[in-house]
């Protein structure tokens, strides 16, 4: 066949832009259009409201499931610019409902990225049915609604405000998804993690749906990763020591910290957890091969000064101390690099050393000051390391 039989020239080009190409290919916004797509919007709004919290501008978020199927995220923040009150300085409520600018969401090791590609709320107002803004801004309080990502009205003024803050209310487009009715499960666990990550979250979830009464779950955790591990300790069995192990540095060689926390139970078993700003990195990468090689490293010399192992005995590997180990290793950098499109992998080099220098370091002192834990770590270990 012929060009002249199959003519294709730019007049077949069809581009799609803002709301259109969301609703036109939502896959490729949230990734699909089942669940997991279904609490992406829900994140994309919630992620603006958690930088909010981080920046120092808000001291809460609450995220509520409201019986007709909606969700409503509010914080208490300054409230959003809004252009007919005259903030035109920065990215006010009408664009950052509807236009997309990839990576526009706050970056470096002080934000949180929970949108896919950073666009953020603009994804969830294009495959919303109908979305509701409230602004409370300098003493006013703004409402502009939408229906499937276009604006019905301009931010109308409805009355004065007392406090500040925005809450956007959205309903899923049945068009669009398979099912909207969101798990409350699932997202309480990512919620969980994110106040574990980042001590001045408060994050509130509640879910009016319920026929028998509302349900309501705070998330806030001064412990950081320390309550992280004691968390994830309490669906294992008894720790092998009770005290959990836990140190942060700030190391200007990574542009970011390294919090880390671990304990040893009898399980036989590794639990290691790793995120990068605060984002779950499944398959790993320089933090985690970082951490256990400091592990390895702080548990050898310990091993080595008691002379706990014969001589000809080889050193303990890596697998061997992690032996019952439960940990979580969560660095913040300006300018993280991850190894695929999915960000599941950490790849900054300069990390693995930062990483196993803090961990050798912080574990190899508190072997030292606490003998007692110190010795029934050790003795599971080299236990495990002759039976296996």
């Amino acid at each position: 066949m012929s060009d002249a039989d199959n003519p294709y020239d730019a007049s077949h080009i069809q581009v799609l832009e803002g709301w259109e190409a969301v609703r036109k290919r939502p896959g490729m916004y949230v990734g699909s259009t089942g669940q997991r797509g279904l609490h992406q919007i829900v994140f994309d709004v919630v992620g603006r409201a958690v930088n909010e919290v981080l920046a120092g501008r808000a001291s809460t978020v609450g995220v509520t499931l409201t019986p007709d199927g909606g969700v409503r995220i509010a914080d208490d923040g300054p409230g959003i610019p809004v252009e007919a009150a005259g903030n035109t300085g920065g990215s006010d409520l009408e664009a950052l409902l509807t236009q997309m600018h990839p990576g526009a969401e706050p970056g470096g090791r002080h934000a949180v990225a929970m949108s896919l590609f950073g666009i953020g709320p603009c994804v969830t107002n294009a495959l919303s049915s109908r979305l509701t803004a409230e602004v409370r801004r300098e003493g006013i309080h703004w409402v502009q609604k939408y229906a499937r990502g276009v604006a019905l009205t301009p931010p109308t003024s409805a009355g004065p405000a007392t406090r500040g803050g925005t809450t956007i209310s959205f309903w899923p487009d049945t068009d669009i998804f398979e099912t909207t009715e969101c798990s409350f499960d699932v997202l309480a666990e990512r919620f969980r993690k994110l106040a574990f990550l980042n001590r001045g979250l408060d994050i509130t979830l509640t879910d009016e749906r319920p026929p028998m009464g509302s349900r309501t779950e705070r998330y806030r955790f001064s412990g950081g990763a320390r309550d992280f591990v004691t968390f994830l300790d309490a669906q294992a069995g008894a720790p092998v020591h009770p005290d959990v192990i836990g140190f942060e540095r700030e190391d200007p060689r990574i542009a970011g910290t390294v919090e880390v926390a671990l304990r040893w139970g009898g399980s036989h078993q590794e639990r290691l957890q790793s995120y990068a700003n605060s984002e779950p990195t499944p398959h790993g990468g320089t933090h985690t091969a970082g951490f256990r090689d400091g592990v390895a490293a702080a548990v050898n010399a310990h091993v080595r000064k008691r002379r706990l192992l014969a001589k000809t005995e080889p050193d303990l590997s890596v697998d061997q101390t992690g032996d019952g180990l439960t940990a979580v290793v969560s660095v913040k950098l300006d300018h993280p690099e991850f190894s695929g499109s999915t960000r599941g992998m950490l790849g900054n080099a300069a990390v693995h050393t930062s990483v196993a220098e803090t961990v050798r370091e912080h574990l190899g002192t508190w072997l030292e000051k606490h003998p007692e834990q110190a010795t029934a770590i050790i003795s599971q270990i080299i236990q495990g390391a002759r039976q296996g």
